[in-house]
């Protein structure tokens, strides 16, 4: 029979013998077994390579002892029946494996001791030494290694891959085809992240203060970029990729359990919850792309609106409404409490945009906040805020700013201006729904 790591995207052959074996009198057993072992080390992994990563600051290694470890269990349990605490015993194989490696290539020394002395003490109390083992000051091991993916020493690339690989459990093809990204190009960005880690021999563990304010910043930046490229694909035939945005939001939630005193966390989870909310409508039953105007708002999910809404509460009650993802996060359900697009509070988004961009001044802020100026105030209000934008560098070859300025001359019956910009936007468009929609925009626009 087989078990498979596919979290790993490696296959572990193990052939059951069937020479008198115990295994080979219920085979039907054994297979059961080592389904079980496949999941546990499914839930497993992450702790378990994060507790070895902060003992051997070595990425690689810490998930080639977590591998190794699986072989054993699939050796061992079907015979020896599963552990009573099957990650510890995972954790204390795979420690005692690190031992025997160092103690043949002499090392990293310093650390043989005080695993050693982890393991040894582990036969007098096992149950006791595997927990706090297993557990930092933080409360899971988890913590530290997601933000130790999203290092400053790494690239956002770099981050990104690193932590779908290692976080997600993404296989490096998955990530690739996620990304419309060559196979090659991600796994050199994942290799390339691992040594720069372990070159600079990074400690895997959570930053304090403000070097943890820091990279809890990058951590969330890169949570974010990773739902941002399922929800508004920027190649490719499909707008959304669910697959991205689902991840992206079980990163979210294991930060919030990891993290539940920091609001910008919850805030994260909750816009993403609010923006997820309305995949089912954003594509029409033809494949077009449907706007905020045109959705069947039916199709939302209300559970996820829940959920979103009362992780914006959340951030309430710990007073991080003005964080960066909060105030996104507000804006997301302005529409989500909108029963249709006539009840949406503009002038609600309008003064949370004003507020984000003393948050955030950037040039993209600006222009969402001339479309929801637009929306509340009339498309010339909005034309005189892009006026004021349009000469920026980053704006230039910005697909939304034409959108957008289409949308304001239209509206304004300015036509021939309209189907220019529109057609500007099309020809910036890498997305094959996208921009099918555009061209319907410079169709409506006439000649």
């Amino acid at each position: 029979m087989t078990a498979v790591d596919r979290a790993g995207g490696r296959s572990i052959l193990l052939t059951m013998r069937r020479d008198g074996d115990p295994c080979s009198a219920s085979p039907v057993r054994v297979e059961a077994i080592a389904r079980d072992i496949e999941g546990i080390y499914r839930m497993e992994r992450v702790r378990l390579t994060a507790g070895l990563a902060r003992h051997v600051r070595d990425l690689s290694l810490a998930e080639e002892l977590a591998q190794e470890a699986l072989v054993s269990a699939l050796a061992t349990w079907p015979t020896s029946g599963i552990p009573p605490n099957p990650g510890g015993w995972l954790m204390t194989t795979a420690k005692r494996r690190a031992v025997d490696l160092w103690r043949r290539r002499r090392m990293m020394a310093r650390h043989e001791a005080s695993l050693a002395h982890d393991i040894e003490t582990g036969r007098a109390d096992e149950q006791a030494t595997i927990e706090a083992a297993l557990d930092d000051e933080i409360g899971d091991e988890r913590l530290s290694l997601i933000f130790t993916a999203c290092h400053p020493l790494l690239s956002r690339d770099q981050r990104t891959a690193l932590t779908l690989k290692v976080i997600a459990g993404l296989t490096t093809e998955e990530i690739a085809r996620a990304f419309l990204t060559p196979e090659t190009t991600v796994a050199q960005r994942i290799v390339r992240a691992k040594k720069i880690l372990r070159d600079g021999d990074v400690a895997f563990d959570v930053p304090v203060g403000e070097a943890r304010d820091a990279r809890l910043a990058s951590v969330l930046e890169v949570i974010y970029l990773i739902f941002n490229e399922g929800y508004a694909a920027s190649r490719g035939e499909d707008l959304i990729r669910p697959q991205l945005c689902d991840e992206a939001m079980r990163l979210g939630r294991i930060l919030v359990g990891l993290a539940p005193a920091e609001p910008e966390a919850h805030g994260l989870l909750s816009l993403m919850e609010l923006q997820a909310s309305r995949f089912k409508a954003r594509v029409g039953p033809d494949g077009s792309a449907q706007t905020l105007e045109t959705q069947n708002r039916r199709l939302w999910d209300r559970l996820l609106i829940q959920r979103g809404l009362d992780g914006l509460a959340m951030v309430t009650r710990l007073g991080g409404e003005d964080g960066i993802y909060a105030l996104q996060a507000a804006l997301a359900a302005v529409h989500a409490r909108a029963v249709t697009f006539e009840d949406t509070d503009w002038g609600r988004s309008a003064e949370l945009y004003d507020r984000l961009l003393n948050r955030v001044p950037s040039p993209v802020v600006a222009l969402n906040r001339a479309v929801a100026h637009a929306m509340a105030f009339g498309p010339e209000t909005g034309l005189a805020l892009l006026a004021e934008i349009e000469a920026e560098p980053q704006l230039a070859d910005y697909l939304p700013l034409y959108a957008a300025k289409g949308d304001f001359l239209f509206r304004l019956g300015r036509k021939a201006e309209a189907r220019a910009a529109y057609d500007r936007a099309v020809t910036l468009s890498d997305n094959a729904v996208e921009r099918a929609f555009l061209m319907g925009r410079v169709a409506d626009c006439g000649r």
